[in-house]
């Protein structure tokens, strides 16, 4: 198999799980907030989905040798407080329709990529200028981004339910 099919694939069963895991939540559970985190479990969801575009932007940098810039950790906390507070209402279907639309998107272009663009290294401001290939990027990025949060929702349900 393709590495890039194989990646697509495990985003794909990412947000598959995040979507299904989404879709057995109480209402009182869709607005809860995840501890250490802040934000409402919905609208965490949302952003998973939200993120999809701008992850896949910056893989289609790494794969064409264009060093990250500007991306830190801080303006990434700043994307994220104002999407927080932009969809704070958001409902379960409006991130599942983004979540679907996006993650087939992120996909369709993680499979598009070839051996010598997911092995293409540029400096990347996000892990300090260390250079970092675009398969480790789509690893940590687009591909690990529900099972991370997915992972954190669960916990949060599961103290809930207990």
């Amino acid at each position: 198999m393709k590495r890039s099919e194989a990646l697509a694939q495990r985003l794909e069963q990412g947000a598959a799980a995040l979507a299904a895991y989404a879709k057995t939540l109480s209402t009182a559970e869709w607005q809860a907030p995840l501890p250490h985190d802040g934000r409402k479990i919905g609208v965490v969801v949302h952003h998973v989905a939200n993120m999809y575009p701008i992850e896949m932007d910056l893989t289609g940098a790494i794969a064409a040798g264009k060093p990250i810039e500007g991306v830190t950790h801080e303006v990434v906390a700043d994307i994220n407080a104002k999407h927080a507070k932009e969809f704070d209402g958001v409902t379960l279907q409006e991130a599942l329709d983004l979540l679907a639309k996006n993650s087939a998107a992120a996909a369709a272009g993680i499979r598009a990529l070839n051996d010598s663009q997911l092995e293409q290294a540029t400096t990347n401001s996000y892990y300090n200028d260390a250079p970092v290939t675009c398969q480790f990027w789509v690893e940590d990025h687009p591909m690990r981004h529900s099972f991370h949060h997915l992972g954190k929702i669960k916990a949060a349900v599961q103290k809930l339910r207990s």
